[in-house]
């Protein structure tokens, strides 16, 4: 795509990745992803903000055809699908020092074939002044390396928040248009990356609220024209409550476990609970993921697989230890069939879950009447629970 204007001396740059599926070898991407980059031109100076994927790399130098001199080259994160492509971007114009935090600069030049002198480090507040634009860098760490910083654009009230606030999503948008869409590629964005640094991004959230912001400019997905929109879903992410919601993802082999699940989703409906059910050897761990935001109860369906949970039940209680969600109870059901250890191995798998562990349920063989009935007390344990938290009557 060409360079396109939004807003007087400032454009976006970049590529949309419309094919690419999978980020990290590990993330899906149902909806593709796009690379920002934005160019912004003062009287005296011209800042190249990020730069794109190495895979892209052909794309932003074409953009870039005709930009006689790049003063600056702001690299607000060191992870590649930004900042892989500033080598090549230095090559082309000697001239161009990168700025980046302390961190960010120990971490650009690990990762890439950087001299150290075209380096310079930035405070966090510091101001910069291309001219007639003014650019203000705030540190953000942690969101979500430890290196992260936004840039706000004084003049035209620019935020540039990097993968802070950004969704993988491609489309041929340059602002958002369809705020469903985009709350839905959010908050799985949020979830898989940003989540396991909830309680700091809260106060990175505090520390953006002096600047009059009019436009956030995410690196992934479109920019966002009501940042209201998107500052009040991240709020709402990262605050300390929960929903009144369980999640539940389950594995069954032969059936037994799948009749307990049925069971469970059932009682926990009647009790006026939402609940997420995932089948988890074809579920979307990015779906899985979105609804670990809000649950306040997590239950792990499992047989028993050499005395232990399926792999992938294991796999799904050590994700929801990596994305800490702010969920205050959990508990297992399933079946095995001549013993088991389930219920021990998947507590341990999860220590930095701060919650409750509620009255498991594991039924030998098929489940029986007293094991369904033992769901049904399960049921009422968590619907308790919730009434206590949610002031629920």
């Amino acid at each position: 795509m060409e360079p396109r204007a939004i807003r007087p001396g400032v454009q976006w740059l970049g590529a949309v990745d419309w094919d690419r599926r999978l980020f990290d070898s590990l993330i899906p991407l149902p909806d593709g992803t796009s690379y920002n980059a934005y160019l912004i031109t003062g009287s005296d100076k011209t800042a190249l903000l990020d730069s794109v994927d190495p895979a892209k790399a052909d794309t932003l130098l074409a953009q870039l055809e005709g930009v006689e001199r790049i003063d600056y080259v702001i690299a607000h994160h060191a992870e590649q699908d930004h900042s892989g492509t500033i080598p090549l971007v230095l090559e082309r114009h000697p001239e161009a020092t990168v700025l980046a935090t302390a961190k960010g600069v120990e971490l650009l030049a690990q990762h890439l074939p950087i001299p150290v002198e075209r380096f310079r480090k930035v405070a966090d507040g510091e101001v910069l002044s291309l001219g007639d634009k003014t650019l203000t860098f705030v540190h953000t760490p942690w969101v979500h390396w430890p290196e992260t910083m936004v840039t706000f654009l004084t003049e035209e009230r620019i935020l540039f928040s990097c993968d802070f606030f950004g969704s993988h999503l491609a489309t041929s948008d340059l602002f958002v248009t369809d705020e469903g869409q985009v709350y839905e590629a959010a908050k799985r964005y949020y979830a898989e990356i940003m989540m396991p640094f909830r309680r700091i991004i809260q106060r990175n959230l505090a520390k953006l609220e002096p600047y009059d912001i009019a436009m956030i400019a995410p690196s992934h997905g479109p920019i966002h024209g009501r940042p209201a929109f998107i500052v009040d879903a991240y709020r709402d992410w990262v605050s300390e409550t929960p929903k009144n919601e369980v999640v539940i993802p389950y594995v069954s082999t032969h059936g037994s476990t799948t009749k307990m699940v049925d069971r469970l989703v059932t009682a926990l409906v009647a009790q006026g609970i939402k609940v997420h059910q995932f089948d988890l050897p074809v579920t979307d761990i990015g779906k899985l993921a979105i609804s670990l935001v809000d649950a306040a109860t997590i239950i792990l369906g499992t047989p028993t697989i050499h005395v232990g949970p399926h792999p992938a039940v294991f796999y799904a209680a050590h994700l929801a230890n990596a994305l800490r969600p702010k969920a205050r109870f959990a508990s297992v059901i399933g079946s095995y069939g001549w013993n088991s250890k389930a219920i021990e191995q998947i507590a341990a798998l999860i220590p930095d879950l701060k919650v409750e562990l509620l009255t498991p349920v594991l039924a030998k063989g098929r489940p029986v009447a007293d094991d369904l009935a033992a769901v049904d007390r399960l049921a009422a344990e968590v619907s308790e629970r919730h009434r206590a938290l949610f002031g629920q009557s």
